[in-house]
């Protein structure tokens, strides 16, 4: 699993993840974006590499978009695959996080 970050205009964070997120994947990810999240307002979760997401992989996804949005920000989550965004409906996560394609639609999202 890696991760990546851009600071994009409008102070937007893109935050690109690729791999898998599972129980090996989420230990790389845990720390680096609970890191991200105690700073950005704006967060733009990049999943269009994401091969996997398990449970702990939607554990490193939802605790640090929670702690965004306790300070006021806000979180999309843009491109997933196919089978991650079923994954992400199946389980409710697309209610709290907002799913984009589209680039312009995610940073329009975030302002």
């Amino acid at each position: 699993m890696e991760i990546s970050t851009e600071e994009m205009d409008g102070g937007v964070t893109r935050v690109g993840l690729d791999g898998r997120m599972d129980i090996a994947g989420a230990a790389v990810v845990d720390l680096k974006m609970n890191l991200i999240a105690g700073s950005a307002k704006k967060l733009l979760i990049d999943l269009e590499k994401v091969s996997f997401l398990g449970s702990m992989g939607l554990r490193s996804i939802v605790l640090p978009a929670r702690a965004v949005h306790s300070r006021g920000g806000k979180v999309v989550l843009f491109a997933p695959t196919e089978m991650v965004e079923s994954v992400l409906k199946t389980s409710g996560i697309d209610s709290l996080l907002p799913i984009h394609h589209d680039l312009a639609a995610a940073l329009a999202a975030l302002q």
